[in-house]
């Protein structure tokens, strides 16, 4: 079960990272570096494997449910900061 997840969270980000890259191909309005790629990969692959963690060691569902989510937000709120620069800190995209 465990080596299952691994591999669903692997092509998961795989296929995520696959949207930005062939957006690439066909318009100059995504234009992402090796870097961000890098970036990108090591956040989703983080907040995934964090996840999986979570769903491995907390057995009452509502706490799944609440720090899966916390997981997830802290992924978009970073994910969007290092994007647009919502909050102003060094690392904002802007």
């Amino acid at each position: 079960m465990k080596n299952k997840r691994f591999i669903g969270i692997l092509c998961i980000v795989a296929f995520l990272l696959l949207i930005p890259f062939t957006a690439m191909q066909f318009t100059n309005e995504v234009n992402w570096t090796l870097f961000d790629f890098i970036v990108a990969g090591g956040l989703l692959l983080s907040s995934g494997f964090i996840c999986e963690w979570v769903l491995r060691k907390v057995h009452n569902t509502n706490h799944r449910i609440v720090f899966c989510s916390i997981v997830l937000l802290l992924l978009l709120l970073t994910w969007v900061e290092l994007a647009v620069g919502i909050f102003g800190t060094p690392l904002a995209g802007s």
